[in-house]
């Protein structure tokens, strides 16, 4: 087992019998930490023969996905970049027609067709639009692993239904597979696989087993020999070795850096100054330090002395400073940067000083509710800033939440983090069901779903009802749970009572952000905090107040007017009949 992907490409292409060539391809194979964030990407672009512009269209696809995919963070998952980058792709080729003389032919702008394959660790991502296609080769066998964007509308005849800069919307084909070492897969062109014959394509394939390229003209010249008309283009990637699943820059850096030793005030320790002991629990130990050469105070976080040999527990300890390098937020904990390398274990972050807000609640047993909303805000800023990276906090609790002196609230302590780029590896699948502290941690993970940024929005409505209550929602029932049928038996205590002039309203919006069912949430956090100053629409509605509470005076003279219309019309009747 190979502690690096390694791969062998061959491609070729060529214009055929066509005056143009539309097709358009690339590949890259990043070296270093890129090759393990990103993985290796091909990419296969196939303009379409009624547009004059559509190689252009090829060519900005394949150029601009290749340089745009390696620049998404490394958090992202490969279907979230890719995605991004293509959605983004599309709209600029859109925007081009449309600025065009072609905007109202848009078979004639600039459009093409897309297919693109990364693998990244030990999966194979495949991304598709058109009618390009990416198959794996199976034995002798083609295993076709995309669709073909094609309407029949009789007579043999078809049209392209999707591509790359037609709407300014696209739907993505996804897929994604694990792979085995020696696995080969094949992007065509149509006017290669409208004309391939799979033995043909395995032969080849054997042939110049060392000249990949080599391969790939054959492909192309055979289906050229065999009558296509067209441009044709074909790629072939073959895996020669796959990492271990462990293979990822956390890993590395957990086996390759020493241990540090038992740290004490007044020391030197790898260019800082230990200052003082700041928090010690069986988690970490946190000292205030001096940088030696810039003179900042910062915090240095060192693992557990009764942890150290456990490498899940190391791995997820170095996760906290690289999911704090790539976040730029004020309401998120910033790791601090030492220009000279390191020697030991060890997370170096900025000092916050002020006190965690499971201090502020003690020493606020009743806070304004004011107080509360603009905390419960700043958490969700912070929140936000992680979801915008695909990643999910997973242990939001009064003690990961620290108020500085300026009233500023940071989010803190990135150990239980989900990251969906480094998840893709499996690495940082292992472990404890549970990463989050239980009372704040949301039903659906008890249960043995997965999370997702409403399980953030459920520990941070369980903090804003405990700040302004004093306990918990639940109690300590969410922990108990067995199954998915034990949420309905939640049971949720209000937030008002005798002893706290807490609104209706408020409730009901605390209701709804820890509901045991993440679907009947709120859509987003901004959603959350926007509600706990405006009251809805939907509740005001579903909770106004009879008319007889909202205008008593009103409501007895519209009874009395009703009831003297009523004697009126007894009357009438009465005069009538006796008449």
């Amino acid at each position: 087992m190979s502690d690096t992907l390694k791969v062998s490409i061959g491609q070729w292409s060529a214009k055929g019998h066509k005056s143009t060539q539309q097709d358009f391809h690339g590949a890259s194979v990043p070296k270093a930490s890129a090759l393990i964030s990103k993985g290796v990407a091909l990419a296969l672009a196939d303009g379409i023969s009624s547009s004059e512009v559509s190689q252009e269209a090829s060519q900005y696809a394949v150029a601009g996905f290749l340089a745009d995919y390696y620049c998404t963070p490394d958090a992202w998952s490969v279907k979230t970049s890719v995605e991004r980058v293509v959605t983004a792709v599309n709209s600029w080729l859109h925007a081009q027609t449309q600025r065009s003389q072609y905007r109202f032919e848009r078979d004639r702008g600039y459009v093409c067709t897309f297919s693109a394959l990364v693998l990244k660790s030990r999966t194979a991502h495949v991304f598709h639009v058109g009618d390009t296609r990416v198959y794996r080769l199976a034995g002798a066998a083609l295993e076709q692993l995309t669709t073909d964007h094609r309407v029949h509308v009789g007579g043999g005849h078809t049209f392209l239904g999707r591509a790359l800069g037609i709407d300014p919307h696209v739907d993505i084909d996804y897929r994604a597979m694990p792979v085995t070492q020696g696995e080969v897969f094949l992007l065509t062109t149509d006017g290669v696989h409208e004309h391939m014959d799979a033995g043909f394509v395995t032969m080849a394939i054997s042939h110049h087993t060392d000249d990949l390229d080599a391969a790939a003209r054959a492909i192309v010249d055979e289906a050229l020999r065999r009558g296509s008309d067209d441009n044709l283009s074909a790629q072939i990637l073959r895996i020669d070795a796959l990492p271990a699943h462990e293979a990822n820059e956390l890993f590395e850096q957990a086996g390759t850096l020493s241990l540090p030793p038992l740290i004490e005030p007044r020391m030197a320790f790898d260019g800082y100054t230990i200052l003082r002991e700041l928090h010690v629990s069986h988690r970490s130990h946190i000292h205030l330090a001096r940088d030696d050469a810039t003179g900042q105070v910062v915090a240095i976080k060192t693992p557990s002395t009764d942890l150290r040999d456990d490498p899940i527990y190391l791995e997820r300890f170095l996760l906290e400073e690289w999911v704090a390098r790539r976040i730029d937020s004020p309401h998120v904990l910033k790791a601090h940067s030492a220009a000279r390398a390191r020697s030991y274990l060890y997370v170096a972050s900025e000092y916050i000083d002020g006190q965690t807000l499971a201090q502020w609640m003690r020493d606020h047993p009743r806070p304004r509710i004011d107080a509360v909303r603009d905390i419960v805000e700043q958490i969700a800023r912070g929140l936000r800033a992680f979801h915008r990276l695909e990643m999910l906090h997973q242990d939001l609790r009064p003690e990961n939440i620290m108020i500085d002196v300026h009233g500023v609230v940071k989010l803190i302590d990135f150990g239980a983090v989900r990251v969906a780029g480094l998840a893709e590896m499996t690495g940082l699948e292992r472990g404890e069901a549970i990463l989050g502290t239980e009372q704040y941690t949301a039903p659906e993970y008890f249960v043995g779903e997965g999370g997702t940024p409403r399980s953030d929005q459920f520990s941070l409505g369980v903090i804003a009802y405990q700040m302004l209550t004093g306990r918990l929602p639940y109690g300590a029932e969410v922990a108990r749970l067995s199954g998915r049928a034990a949420l309905s038996k939640l049971h949720y205590e209000p937030a008002f009572d005798a002893d706290r002039e807490i609104p209706a309203w408020i409730d009901g919006v605390l209701r709804k952000a820890v509901h045991p069912s993440p679907i009947k949430r709120y859509d987003s956090l901004s959603e959350f905090v926007h509600e706990l100053r405006h009251p809805s629409r939907e509740f005001l509605a579903r909770n106004r107040a009879p008319w007889i509470e909202r205008n008593p005076t009103a409501f007895w003279k519209g009874l009395s007017l009703l009831l003297f219309v009523l004697v009126l019309a007894l009357l009438v009747v009465l005069v009538s009949t006796h008449g």
